[in-house]
């Protein structure tokens, strides 16, 4: 019986001219490390153009990225807290801090969901980019997720900000906050190199991320936490790779407490060898970009 896999390769005009040898070789990750940091200032340029690029024309500018989660943050604070008067079940827990606890957790959810709903487009969009033989094309789902993460970093000093005059609480463990994240980055690499490539080749996959995005914010333990999911599911509710980065992230910043070494040691192997197979994959099927565009 052939696999989907089999299924696509015979259907689609996928010209790699790439062998099994090749494409192992691809799924080095010294190698993968050396081409992008040969690429890094391409890198930055996309990412900045993209970052300004949004808010070209408008009178706030670059000032919309602090603007924009500093009033998210205020309309949570507002609906959730003061209206619903939804609570997190923490001791002496008042409107902000369920806002703060729900904030942290978008910021990591608007990062994957950036990156994952622009990938299936990234090619098809720029084909210019192409018919260039030389360019780069791997750096296109890197520059997006380093634009994702600049309006991330905004919206995490947003975050430490009412930490800190809103609660009076600034703890120490933010300093594990990069290698809680760092899952995430691979996590996001992967899906961008994935999609980027499958989204040339079936046009469909981009409403279908759409849908999927959406269950994920809901799958994902944003606006409750993980205890209020019935036992009998949470095995089944932490194959959402999303939840222990939520949890370790909101741990580290706001509970001040370590993060859980063991989420980050399997999810960052896991997420390490999803990146590799993504990147493997859409170096693999780039050459086939062209006949289709």
């Amino acid at each position: 019986m052939s696999s989907p896999l089999d299924w696509i390769v015979e259907r689609v005009p996928i010209r790699t001219g790439l062998g099994i040898a090749q494409t192992i070789r691809l799924l080095d990750p010294v190698a993968l490390s050396r081409n992008l940091w040969r690429h890094r200032e391409l890198i930055f340029q996309l990412a900045k153009r993209d970052i300004l690029g949004r808010y070209r024309g408008s009178y706030l500018g670059i000032a919309w990225t602090f603007v924009t989660p500093l009033l998210m943050l205020t309309v949570f604070t507002l609906v959730f807290g003061v209206i619903f008067q939804a609570r997190w079940g923490l001791q002496d827990e008042g409107s902000f801090d369920f806002a703060l606890v729900l904030f942290s957790g978008l910021i990591v959810f608007n990062v994957f969901s950036e990156c994952v709903s622009r990938a299936p487009g990234l090619i098809v969009s720029q084909p210019q980019y192409v018919k260039k033989v030389r360019f780069p094309l791997e750096i296109l789902p890197v520059s997006v997720l380093l634009s994702a993460a600049a309006n991330a970093m905004v919206s995490l000093i947003v975050l430490l900000i009412g930490l800190w005059f809103g609660l009076g609480i600034l703890n120490w463990t933010i300093v594990w906050v990069p290698l809680v994240l760092s899952p995430l980055v691979m996590l996001c690499l992967g899906l961008g190199w994935w999609l980027a490539s499958i989204g040339v080749y079936f046009r469909d996959i981009g409403h279908l991320i759409g849908i999927l995005t959406t269950a994920f914010l809901f799958l994902s333990p944003i606006f409750y936490p993980v205890s209020a999911i019935p036992g009998w599911l949470r095995p089944f509710y932490r194959l959402n790779p999303l939840t222990s980065i939520i949890e370790n992230i909101r741990a580290v910043l706001i509970w001040g407490q370590l993060p859980n070494w063991h989420h980050i040691v399997t999810g960052g192997a896991a997420t390490i060898l999803f990146a590799l197979s993504g990147y493997a994959w859409f170096q693999r099927t780039r050459r086939g970009f062209a006949d289709v565009l």
